[in-house]
């Protein structure tokens, strides 16, 4: 079940344009808003003033939903089609499943409904089967093939083949058992009833109806049977290679593939079994005459609603005409009796109709099926053998009368919408209302379908007859079948009248949709009152005639009717008023008046049908063997009731309102084109854009710039839409659904680049125009040179567009999108000056421009937001590249992408930047070639030029944002993605690591340390995922520290600039015998004037000078000294660390430190830095250019905020490898690790990285040898340990 929840907005009528009142509907906004305040005011003063009284919970509720009644009115225009993104669909069809419920019905119509709900199953079947046979696509051409016998891998290839194909084969089986089976299953129902004996008896025009379904089910299915020969290549391929596996190697395995080979290779196979089975049954010929003439009866009348209906009318005569025919001359005999069957009016049908869809996007012409009949004519079908050269459907001219019927339909239905939405909200309609309301319904659907049906029928009609480049001076010879059908096959004039009636169609469909409530409450109530004053009413003079007369028969039915339908509390009053126990005087009348309630519970599928076919037993006069039935009810009540199943006929497509409102709209035919696809024989595997109608009537559209249907080209695209609804639904294919979306991306990038050049350009000849003198145009006119007028265009309704629906996606045309890198940031910052000197420039001649600041807030959002689109976007950068894919070099002070990340697919996928001109960026193509090689310099790096202009561009409130933000990201790193791969490091290695003695030697210490930490070492994920997490938190650090830098030169900029405003004045320079003081002093008096508090004191008010004095002082606090954002980055990071493994679990042994135990984070880090100091092997990525810096960065400022730096540099298993090794100078091979002295020297780098990272975080943190102004702490002294030797010689 779907679900669709759309708001009701007010519309007016309108012609082409979407012209919204807003006035009125503020108007109204504004009543609601007020009305439903002070009903909640009162209730709330009402609760309060009662003492002791509780407001129940549904009251409270119910003042809740008050606020659900207030409009939310859209200020964009709607232009576009029904959005289809949730809805609901409630089934109503039961397929006859309760129809035992009814047991006071006539039992052989209880029968039919049984049989009809199996051939409704049979249809379904059969409807997977023409999905499945339409949407075929070759598979043997995509699998590989045994090139020779001697090839090694043949059974291999035969086994991938069989085990690719098995699944389809089976399909196919099932679709030859099928047809077999329904065959058979029709066969056996016409046979019954054609009967000599059953013959006499009533069929219902629904049943008849079914077997012409099921006769379109087989036309259906033999078409495309015929049209894909990939099916018979497919199971060509299957066969061979099962054969050389010998899958197939029992007797009935292989009479199966004999038959369904013979099947697949024969054509119109299933007609031609059809045929021949009917035409061994005695009188199937006026069966099937019937069937076709309630089929003409149905399309003379337009008892049909959808265009498929229409459509398989259409198709159903045409084969059943051809089923009819056999070498007996049955046709003609029939002919002859006009009774039976009409040949001459079959003629002018089919000309009516030369073409029509039959499956997707494969035609029929019905007198194709004329033609195959063995009694054939051509004096007989005068007008089959007179093919139209032109398309008989003059979309043109039929749009004149469109166009009247829409405006006029339109103008009704908005007349009703606002009227509900503005007066009738809450009121209970009338029955004369719902009936208006249902009646609409109707016929609007009617309207639908008759458009929708005319365009699909020129579709198919061009389809079936391409153009050439004789009949078109566009097309050249190379085009392609499709594309001479599609592409060139259609005039400038056809083409705006497609697209009209496709907007014509996509908004009414919107208009109906947004009244679907309304129409569906109307719908159900008056389908019920009807019935319910019919059986209760209408049928009460009917029955008492016949119990009069004593027709026991003509009273069975119509009781039989009453009581399937009938909804009534007074049934024994009513029961007494036709059967006369009751005396006509009690009731002082010749009848009794009773009461029907409207109620929205209409009758269910299976009553409608009981009940209709029930009535229309006793009007039919299709069978001789009932004519006395009619000729035994009066002429009156026979009206009657013929004129209550003319109505009723509707009801079950009304009742399905919103599904047939759909139907009735799909266009989704117009992109299929499987059956071009099976065509070109696998040399094209998709169409491009330029053959898609879609695109071609959007194209259209933009190529003639024709104000009049700007507005209507978002309704081609939702042609979009139906495609994809239909491949995901009806056809139930992925990959059909995938063209349509990558189709879709292909083609909305291109509607957005030329729409946005066509705004721009349109604007500017605007602007040019406007301020070109009128006198001046006048003076060209005179001396014959034409200045062009700018007409007006709708193009501000396109650019209103905010939540446009296209393949489920809510698509924002008025959008900018960000992207590129953190490295752009600098041409930005380039891009926003030229701008505001641009802006400068334009001030001095235009006063009335808009403050610059301005409009760069709300281009940047930062008006209605608490941050703007750079702040986002900057922090979307460091989130998902900077952080994760850059390394920090020390010695440029620069961040660049790791060697990893440029080469893979880690990087951050950003959208593609939108394509725009010149005079978009620099002014021209030669300035922007200019600083285009200017900023290239500053792409392929993070630095100095990049943390200045974020400062810049950020502001305080977009740099406080980042930092919280980036805290947020440190704590789940600290808390999360280090915290458990340092958990497993810790279990990987010993609990207990001693610090080996001089005396093993560095080669020694050094395979100590390798065979301790082993495991740790061959475990690369691990060290992956933790190096990985650690260079995250150091770049974060690092970007903390480098912003802060930015941030106080950008500071001491604005105090310098400002100085003068705040009276500071430099200390000037002074010769020997000059004073300071004096000169000082003149200087202050020179420069007063500039001194802005003093002045707002002197001349300002109270309220100026007190924003005067404050500005004054927060420029002057904010270099205060003391204040380090970054010290207090640093201190909130170290709040995160609160797991036992970072200071350990438990106190030392010897109440002092740890030496030996690994139980602290810096004997944890010593164990990481023995990795990434080994020395890397022939051509491996060093772990400087994977991770970069920050990933000593993170470890080095993880142990001083856990106050671990001594005890690291003291015990480190790096740093004591170095210290043995500069003792005994050894230079060995160390297996598993290599050369020692490579190692030593990286030893050495990290050291001294190490003392450069401590440095600088102890200068911030305030505490350490840089800063010699810390009080001196309360030491504890220890005496040193002493050897046991000298322990007892001292005693």
């Amino acid at each position: 079940m779907d679900v669709n929840s759309n708001k009701k907005k007010l519309h007016k009528p309108q012609k082409g344009a979407a012209r919204n009142q807003y006035d009125k509907k503020i108007t109204f906004l504004l009543f609601d808003i007020t009305v439903t305040l002070r009903s909640f005011i009162a209730d709330c003063q009402k609760t309060r003033d009662m003492s002791g009284e509780v407001v129940s919970f549904a009251d409270a509720i119910g003042n809740v939903e008050l606020l659900d009644e207030i409009p939310l009115p859209d200020c964009q225009p709607v232009v576009e089609a029904l959005p289809q993104t949730l809805r609901y669909r409630a089934n109503f069809d039961t397929n006859f499943e309760d129809r035992s419920a009814f047991i006071t019905g006539i039992s052989k119509y209880i029968e039919e409904a049984t049989r009809h709900a199996e051939l409704n199953e049979i249809l379904l079947e059969g409807e997977r089967h023409a999905i499945n046979l339409y949407t075929w696509r070759c598979c043997s051409r995509a699998v590989p093939m045994a090139k020779s016998n001697e090839q090694p891998n043949r059974a291999e290839i035969y086994d991938k083949i069989v085990e690719v194909l098995q699944p389809e084969v089976k399909k196919l089986l099932q679709l030859m058992y099928f047809q077999d089976r329904a065959t058979k299953r029709f066969c056996e129902e016409v046979k019954r009833l054609s009967h000599s004996e059953k013959r006499k008896d009533f069929v219902s025009e629904a049943y008849l109806l079914s077997l012409g379904k099921l006769i379109n089910m087989f036309a259906v299915l033999d078409e495309l049977k015929n049209m894909k020969a990939s099916i018979k290549n497919d199971y060509s391929t299957y066969r061979r290679a099962a054969q050389f596996l010998q899958v197939m190697s029992d007797s009935q395995t292989l009479q199966e593939s004999q038959n369904l080979s013979m099947f697949l290779a024969t054509q119109n196979k299933i007609k031609d079994s059809l045929r021949s089975q009917l035409q061994a049954i005695e009188g199937y010929d006026e069966l099937l005459a019937d069937v076709v003439n309630i089929c003409m009866h149905f399309y003379d009348n337009r008892l049909y609603v959808t265009p498929a209906e229409k459509h398989m009318l259409i198709k159903i005569m045409g084969f059943g005409i051809c089923l009819i025919d056999d070498n007996q001359g049955n046709l003609i005999k029939l002919d002859q009796k006009k009774r039976l069957i009409n040949l001459s009016k079959l003629d002018r049908t089919f000309k009516q109709l030369e073409v029509v869809p039959l499956f997707g996007d494969m035609q029929v012409m019905p007198f194709a099926f004329i033609k195959r009949c063995a009694s054939y004519e051509a004096s007989r079908w005068p007008l089959a053998s007179v093919e139209s050269t032109q398309c008989p459907i003059n979309i043109v001219e039929l749009l004149r009368t469109f166009r009247e019927e829409h405006d006029e339909f339109v103008t009704r239905l908005a007349r009703i919408h606002n009227k509900i939405a503005v007066y009738d909200k809450n009121v209970v309609r009338s029955v004369d209302e719902n009936r208006h309301l249902t009646e609409m319904a109707l016929q609007g659907l009617q309207l639908l379908s008759n458009w929708t049906s005319t365009v699909l029928e020129l579709y198919s009609w061009k389809l079936l007859h391409p153009t050439d480049p004789h009949q078109s001076a566009d097309c050249p010879p190379t085009a392609e079948e499709y594309e001479r059908a599609t592409r060139y096959n259609y005039s400038s004039d056809e083409k705006f009248a497609v697209i009209e009636i496709i907007s014509m169609v996509k908004g009414l469909q919107s208009l109906m949709g947004k009244m679907e409530a309304e129409f569906q409450l109307a719908i159900r109530k008056s389908v019920y009152y009807d019935t319910q004053e019919f059986v209760q009413i209408t049928l009460r003079e009917p029955l008492r005639k016949a119990t009069k007369n004593k027709k026991e028969l003509i009273r069975t039915i119509l009781q039989s009717v009453r009581d399937t339908v009938i909804d009534s509390s007074n049934a024994p009053e009513l029961y007494e008023d036709i059967y006369g126990t009751r005396s006509r005087r009690d009731t002082g009348s010749n009848s009794v008046e009773f009461h029907i309630e409207p109620r929205a519970v209409p009758p269910s599928y299976t009553q409608l049908y009981m009940m209709r076919t029930m009535l229309e037993s006793l009007v039919s006069d299709r069978s001789s063997g009932r004519k006395t039935i009619r000729k035994d009810i009066d002429g009156q009540h026979l009206s009657i009731i013929s004129e209550f199943l003319r109505n009723s006929h509707y009801w079950n497509a009304l009742l399905n309102f919103n599904e047939m409102l759909s139907m009735c709209c799909d266009m989704s035919q117009l992109w299929f084109r499987e059956f071009y696809l099976e065509m070109t024989m696998g040399q094209r595997i998709q169409f491009p854009i330029e053959m898609s109608m879609p695109w071609i009537l959007t194209d259209h559209v933009l190529q003639t710039k024709n104000p009049s249907y700007i507005e209507c080209i978002l309704y081609q695209l939702d042609l979009y839409n139906d495609s994809a609804e239909c491949a995901m639904t009806r056809f139930e294919k992925q990959f059909l659904y995938d063209e349509v979306e990558a189709e879709v991306n292909l083609c909305f990038d291109q509607f957005v680049y030329r729409l946005s050049v066509q705004i721009f350009s349109h604007y500017k000849q605007l602007a040019a125009s406007m301020l070109l003198d009128k006198r001046f145009k006048s003076d060209c006119s005179m001396h014959g040179i034409n200045v062009p007028f700018v007409f007006s265009t709708r193009y501000e309704t396109l650019m209103k567009q905010r939540h446009f629906q296209l393949l489920g996606r809510s698509i924002d045309l008025n959008r900018l999108f960000e992207a590129t890198a953190l490295t752009g940031i600098v041409e930005l910052d380039g891009l926003i000056h030229v701008n505001r000197l641009c802006h400068k420039l334009l001030k001095n001649h235009l006063q009335g421009l808009t403050d610059f600041d301005d409009l760069y807030q709300e281009a940047n959002h930062s008006i209605s937001a608490p941050y703007g689109r750079i702040t986002l976007h900057v922090f979307w950068e460091l989130n998902y590249d900077f952080l994760t894919n850059y390394c920090y070099n020390g010695s440029t002070n620069r961040f660049v992408r790791s060697r990893a990340s440029s080469n893979s697919a880690s990087a951050a996928q950003r959208d593609k930047p939108p394509q725009a001109s010149a005079y978009f960026f620099w002014g021209s193509k030669a300035f922007n070639t200019a600083f285009s090689n200017i900023y290239t310099m500053y792409c392929g790096f993070v630095g100095v030029p990049h943390f200045h202009a974020m400062a810049k561009l950020l502001k305080y409130n977009g740099i406080a944002v980042i930092l919280e933000e980036l805290l947020k990201v440190s704590e789940n790193l600290l808390q999360n993605s280090i915290l458990q791969p340092l958990k497993s490091v810790a279990k990987l290695i010993p609990k207990v690591c001693r610090l080996p003695l001089y005396d093993y030697g560095s080669p020694g210490v050094l395979a100590f340390y390798y065979a301790q930490l082993k495991n740790l070492i061959h475990n690369n994920d691990l060290k992956m995922e933790i190096f990985q997490a650690c260079r995250e938190m150091g770049n974060l650090m690092l970007f903390c520290l480098w912003l802060e830098k930015s941030l106080s030169q950008e500071e001491v900029s604005d105090l310098l600039h400002a100085a003068p405003f705040q009276n500071i004045i430099p200390r000037p320079y002074c010769k020997e015998n000059e004073k300071p003081e004096m000169k000082i002093k003149r200087l202050e008096q020179k420069y007063a004037n500039l001194h802005v508090s003093n002045i707002m004191e002197r001349y300002g008010s109270e309220k100026q000078a007190s924003i005067a004095q404050d500005c004054d002082l927060l420029t002057k606090e904010r270099l205060c000294c003391g204040l380090s954002i970054f010290e207090v980055i640093l201190m909130r990071i170290k709040s995160f660390l609160t797991d036992p493994i970072w200071s350990g679990s438990m106190l030392p042994a010897n109440s002092v430190m740890t030496i030996d135990e690994c139980s602290e984070f810096h004997r944890l880090w010593s164990a990481l830095q023995f990795l990434f100091c080994m020395p890397p092997r022939e051509n491996e990525i060093t772990v400087e250019e994977l991770f970069g810096e920050g990933l000593n960065w993170c470890g080095c400022a993880l142990i001083v905020l856990l106050d671990q730096r001594r005890r690291f540099e003291i015990v480190d298993f790096c740093y004591h490898i170095l210290r043995v090794q500069r003792v005994d100078g050894c230079d060995d091979i160390v297996p598993g690790v290599g050369q020692l002295t490579r190692m030593v020297e990286r030893i050495r780098v990290f050291q001294i990285l190490n003392g450069c990272i401590f440095g600088v975080i102890c200068k911030y943190l305030r505490f350490g040898d840089f800063n010699d102004t810390v009080p001196p702490e309360r030491i504890k002294y220890f005496q040193p340990p002493l050897k046991q030797a000298v322990i007892s010689s001292l005693q």
